[in-house]
């Protein structure tokens, strides 16, 4: 991946850092998104930097803002001349029972999760088709089989794997894109995870018992951005066999 640019939405921490981190050890160059977490974004930059000088950029943006996203394409087209690639990993995640759902709710994950990574596409079309690029999307093994009480983020889920198949036809054959489906693999910073007994019984219900880690879903994001040719329109599913086994 020497010279290739990818930029990398919530990539400031937890997933989204390791995937900043294996994609520039394979030797690309990372426009690394964040909304809020400048101190991560900036100390993973200076960090990534000292490896190698100049091969990272960050950029704020609020994903929710369509006027945002295509300055953040042309924020890294600038800096590096080229963009090759796009993570869609930055996502909204907490509970939505439906007797508590509200309209800002419904704007918030579906935006983050859905709306942000449609028009990202749309606005770096043009730059990915003429790099022959790639797009990954971070969705969820929930996105097939609804997490009980998270009834919109598994919708948004839901609709970005819809996403992901409709942008490979819609951007192919120059254009690959594919989606990656973590299971058990960090605990969210949200709501009740916190309990050990609920952990546990979540942890049972993967055919490996185990958790995962954030590097199992950035080593799968470089092979389908670099190491997958004739990979397009799929969703791995990176969840220690959980999916089969709920």
């Amino acid at each position: 991946m020497q010279g290739k640019a990818i930029l990398v939405t919530g990539g400031a921490k937890r997933v989204g850092a390791s995937i900043c981190r294996r994609l520039h050890a394979a030797g690309a160059n990372i426009v690394l998104h964040y909304r809020s977490s400048s101190q991560d974004a900036i100390a993973l930059r200076d960090e990534l930097n000292d490896v190698r000088a100049n091969s990272v950029l960050c950029v704020q943006a609020n994903l929710l803002d369509l006027h945002d996203l295509p300055g953040l394409v042309q924020a890294g087209i600038r800096h590096f001349g080229r963009l090759d690639g796009i993570v869609n990993n930055a996502s909204s995640f907490y509970a939505t029972p439906l007797d508590a759902v509200d309209d800002a709710q419904w704007t918030d994950l579906l935006g983050t999760n859905l709306k942000a990574p449609l028009f990202l596409a749309k606005a770096a079309a043009d730059e990915l088709r003429k790099q022959k690029g790639a797009i990954v999307n971070i969705v969820d093994i929930h996105a097939e089989r609804p997490m009980q009480g998270h009834l919109v983020y598994s919708v948004a889920k839901a609709g970005l794997v819809a996403l992901t198949k409709g942008l490979a036809q819609e951007l192919g054959p120059q254009v690959r894109v594919n989606a990656v489906a973590p299971g058990v693999i960090i605990w969210p910073e949200q709501g009740d995870w916190d309990s050990e007994e609920r952990r546990r019984q979540i942890v049972e219900h993967t055919l490996l018992k185990r958790e995962g880690e954030p590097d199992d879903i950035a080593r799968t994001v470089v092979f389908l951005m670099n190491d997958a040719p004739y990979i397009t329109g799929q969703v791995i599913a990176v969840d220690g066999g959980r999916s089969v086994n709920l």
